[in-house]
């Protein structure tokens, strides 16, 4: 089944979950977590999320590494795991998640068509540069946009943060903007913003996954 990329002038990606493998942390840890690395996987990412939207809903922020690290501390204390280093190790890990086997070569044939290709995601700069340049995908993206760039100005960061891109108002959306022709990306809801979003010539945009940071 082949997809059409007719009109198409640009890809947003999500970085965990789409790009990065946010499961390869706790994997590499199976040396201390044994059969409990799939079921600490799990919880902490529904945790993980759950905190996420929680904060969201009371307008309590909390950058995504906080997030990702309470989230870890619940998951830890209720499997019963107790390895005073393993906490430390994990939080490392997850700063050099792996990525998926096709994401590389997918970038890559991304470009080579001409496409312009960004990421929009809940983790703070510091988490996504880590991740980008461990993957070895260092200028594969003309724009990496995190909701940190924008959530001291709006209740909703990540609707803004997609606003960001059409409109040229970020660093980030600004290269993105360029390699698309000035084509306006409008806002969407949250979760689907942080999934993928796909810019079009016609100022629409395509969303596809599950809406996760």
């Amino acid at each position: 089944m082949t997809t059409s990329l007719e009109g198409v002038q640009g890809c947003v990606f999500d970085a965990y979950g789409t790009l990065f493998d946010f499961g390869s942390a706790a994997a590499r840890c199976k040396d201390v977590l044994g059969d409990q690395a799939a079921p600490l996987t799990t919880l902490w990412r529904d945790k993980q999320l759950q905190y996420t939207w929680l904060r969201g809903l009371q307008g309590k922020h909390a950058d995504f590494w906080q997030v990702t690290g309470d989230a870890l501390d619940f998951a830890l204390e209720t499997l019963r795991i107790g390895d005073t280093g393993l906490r430390r190790r994990l939080l490392d890990l997850y700063l050099t998640l792996e990525p998926f086997p096709e994401v590389g070569a997918t970038l890559r044939m991304l470009r080579d068509a001409g496409l312009a290709t960004a990421i929009l995601s809940n983790g703070t700069p510091q988490m996504l540069a880590a991740a980008i340049g461990y993957a070895r995908l260092d200028g594969l993206f003309d724009a990496v946009i995190s909701v940190e760039e924008v959530v001291s100005t709006s209740p909703t960061p990540m609707c803004t943060s997609e606003r960001s891109i059409g409109s040229g108002s970020s660093p980030g959306g600004s290269a993105f903007n360029r390699r698309t022709g000035g084509t306006p990306m409008p806002p969407r809801p949250s979760g689907c913003a942080s999934s993928g979003a796909i810019g079009t010539d016609n100022s629409r945009s395509d969303c596809r996954g599950d809406p996760t940071p």
